[in-house]
């Protein structure tokens, strides 16, 4: 299965993104499941590709690049400095690049025959804060979100949605609990809040920094599985 690249321009769609096509005759009447993997800060689209091939066969997974760029093939979602009290982010940033991605997600069934209501949404550390903006906010375009090594914005708490919504999402968390760029309270906090929403969350805390190694990469995937299976009535 490659990996092809796709420009805005192309289809429609609001951000340049890779796509990694499902396996030949796994797309179900209806449409083709879809996962979207989103960077962190300072990398782009193409850091997650190896993680992309590895996922379920049956998934068109794609790989969109945040809308900013910090230099050369750095980019991200929005700005963010690591003080001593925390990281300080541009909220306006972070909010236009979630309004971004709720309409990059509604122009892929359009785009790519993507199934509205099989679609899943995580990534890696700002990459999983977004992931998390979308899922909580518009539980309608996002079936389940995965935070990898991320943490919940406080600034989205006026835009979650309501209760009855959520709990028909479902989330994944991970984190390194030697993480030195944010720390492993975040999950934890990111775990009480999903709780609090009733949302069914499956929780991993790893002896790690701030990565995304073999094993949380192989939790994750049998997670997305599972995720499918439950989806598809197996």
């Amino acid at each position: 299965m490659n990996t092809s690249s796709n420009s805005s321009e192309g289809h429609g769609l609001p951000l340049h993104h890779l796509v990694r096509r499902p396996a030949a005759g796994a797309i179900a009447e209806g449409g083709s499941a879809c996962l979207l993997l989103l960077h962190g800060v300072g990398s782009n689209e193409t850091n997650l590709v190896a993680f992309a091939q590895a996922q379920d066969p049956r998934l068109t997974v794609i790989l969109p690049r945040g809308p900013l760029a910090f230099g050369p093939n750095q980019h991200g979602w929005f700005n963010v400095n690591f003080t001593v009290t925390g990281p300080v982010i541009d909220p306006a940033q972070a909010e236009a690049s979630r309004a971004m991605l709720v309409s990059f997600i509604e122009g892929l069934p359009a785009a790519y025959g993507i199934a509205p209501d099989k679609v899943w949404i995580a990534g890696f550390s700002q990459g999983g804060i977004m992931s998390a903006g979308v899922g909580l906010t518009r539980p309608d375009k996002a079936t389940g979100f995965g935070i990898l090594s991320g943490r919940i914005l406080p600034e989205i708490a006026p835009l979650i949605a309501r209760d009855d919504a959520l709990r028909k999402s479902s989330a994944y968390v991970s984190h390194g609990v030697q993480d030195n760029k944010l720390t492993v309270e975040y999950a934890r906090d990111t775990r009480r809040l999903l709780n609090e929403h009733q949302i069914p969350t499956v929780y991993r805390e790893y002896p790690a920094g701030h990565e995304l190694n073999a094993e949380m990469q192989g939790d994750f995937i049998a997670w997305m599985t599972q995720q499918l299976d439950a989806a598809s009535g197996y």
